[in-house]
């Protein structure tokens, strides 16, 4: 499987979105390379879009890695408490991204690895309500994946984090709404999520 380069990121925000489900996004902790299946996303694009943390192009110290060269991570904590993974698109200074809102193991292995990260269990010791809520959500799936503001800014072409073309072209993409974005007036009703 080949990783993903600048030139997947480097185009249309709702492409890329739709694109990255069921591509492999891989995270190496440790040397030991933890592997989900991408199955939602949401786009972002602030020049736009008011539920976008650079809406209007505004730069802070938070947002500055918006502004970032596609295929940048951008990752933010919310609530005081969730990290949130995001993929950096379209061209520099263009603030655009990806976020990665849910994923599933690609192997047991994985699903061990990253469900003792999560709950401190081995998979098979998950609870019925761990598994039904494993990486049901961007803050699951960072603390799944040991992803913190301290991997902010990392390139998505590096060793670290990378998503690789799995060959999937999912035939039944679903699109609605995205989640948690009451304030947004408008952009509330932006159909840009995207899931399997």
């Amino acid at each position: 499987m080949n990783k993903l380069s600048v030139d997947f990121y480097d185009r249309d925000t709702l492409t890329v979105a739709r694109e990255l489900l069921g591509k492999y996004l891989v995270r190496v902790v440790d040397g030991i390379p933890l592997t989900v299946r991408i199955t939602e996303t949401e786009a972002y694009i602030g020049r736009l879009d008011k539920a976008c943390h650079a809406y209007g192009y505004k730069r802070t110290a938070r947002t500055e890695t918006l502004f970032a060269p596609p295929g940048t991570a951008y990752i933010y904590l919310i609530y005081g408490m969730y990290h949130c993974l995001n993929f950096v698109t379209e061209a520099e200074n263009e603030p655009a991204a990806v976020l990665i809102r849910a994923g599933e193991p690609v192997s047991q292995a994985d699903k061990d690895s990253i469900s003792v990260r999560r709950f401190g269990c081995t998979a098979g010791q998950m609870s019925a309500y761990q598994r039904k809520n494993f990486l049901n959500g961007p803050g699951k799936l960072c603390k799944g994946l040991c992803l913190t503001k301290e991997q902010n800014g990392l390139s998505l072409t590096g060793d670290q984090l990378y998503v690789l073309d799995s060959g999937e072209k999912p035939a039944n993409i679903h699109v609605s709404k995205r989640i948690g974005i009451d304030y947004a007036e408008e952009a509330v009703d932006f159909p840009w999520r995207f899931f399997l």
